[in-house]
């Protein structure tokens, strides 16, 4: 199975935009972090004041969808930081010598990077989810987090990105004048999303967490913290959803194992940092 995507580790580094090392699963760039560090850094960017920055968190499902369209595999390649959030991912990570020892759950560095930085007094737009949810998400984090701000809320219409956007919801977010916009509205959409958008925002920094909408609104439950820790969320999340999941669980699941163990067998793979 050759596409011309090798799987192979690059050494570490400290690219210009202060992002850490990385390495490469299926010819996507993920950065060898975990949540600790990713807070940091995106406090950094926050601080700064710069360049509207995007943070994709993404897994098996959004590495395999990246091997049938190559503009999406670009809209990952640029992001400022890509986190590995699927197990299978974090773990190519140790096989390429980086010492991770936990993936960057997306709902957990959501949380994480609130709690961490509420004295901040930072700002935050809640971008996604059905109907209420974000506004629901909104209120359960205020109450979760003192010091939590949440100077806006917005649920798109469901669907495919629309080319233009009503220039009202980009008003709207500007008016709210965010430094942190925390988008959920599913994979590839929200990377694409973020990446189209970036220029006509001025907010510093941009999230792609996905479920994390569901979540912490209370929505879906998540599943026990045991199967998180050990790459058996999938298997509870299809259990739970099976007509929406099925095919990102058994079908793009299967075929990741199977690209990543023929980059494996035929020395795509390349061990160490």
């Amino acid at each position: 199975m050759s596409n011309g995507l090798a799987f192979a580790a690059l050494a570490p580094t400290e690219p210009k935009n202060g992002a850490p090392p990385s390495y490469r699963v299926l010819g996507v760039r993920v950065n060898a972090v975990q949540i600790t560090d990713a807070v940091r850094i995106m406090r950094g960017w926050v601080d700064d004041r710069g360049p509207c920055r995007y943070v994709v968190v993404t897994g098996m499902h959004g590495i395999t969808l990246a091997q049938h369209d190559a503009g999406y595999r670009r809209v990952l390649n640029e992001a400022d930081m890509c986190v590995a959030d699927g197990w299978p991912v974090m773990m190519l990570g140790r096989l390429s010598g980086f010492p991770m020892a936990r993936r960057v759950y997306g709902p957990e560095l959501m949380l994480a990077f609130i709690e961490q930085t509420a004295a901040l007094g930072y700002r935050h737009f809640l971008y996604g989810g059905p109907p209420g949810v974000a506004e629901e998400l909104g209120r359960r984090l205020s109450d979760r987090v003192p010091g939590f701000r949440a100077v806006g809320a917005y649920s798109p219409p469901f669907g495919p990105v629309a080319p233009r956007e009503d220039p009202a919801v980009l008003d709207l977010i500007r008016a709210a004048r965010p430094d942190v916009l925390w988008v959920g509205i599913g994979t590839p959409k929200q990377e694409c999303w973020m990446h189209r958008r970036r220029a006509d925002l001025d907010v510093p920094l941009l999230v792609g967490v996905g479920a994390a909408f569901d979540f912490h609104a209370g929505r879906v439950r998540q599943a026990p913290r045991w199967m998180r820790e050990h790459g058996f969320e999938w298997l509870y999340r299809l259990a739970v959803e099976p007509r929406r999941l099925w095919r990102r669980y058994l079908v793009n699941g299967g075929e990741f194992a199977i690209r990543v163990l023929t980059e494996i067998f035929t020395g795509g793979f390349k061990r160490g940092p």
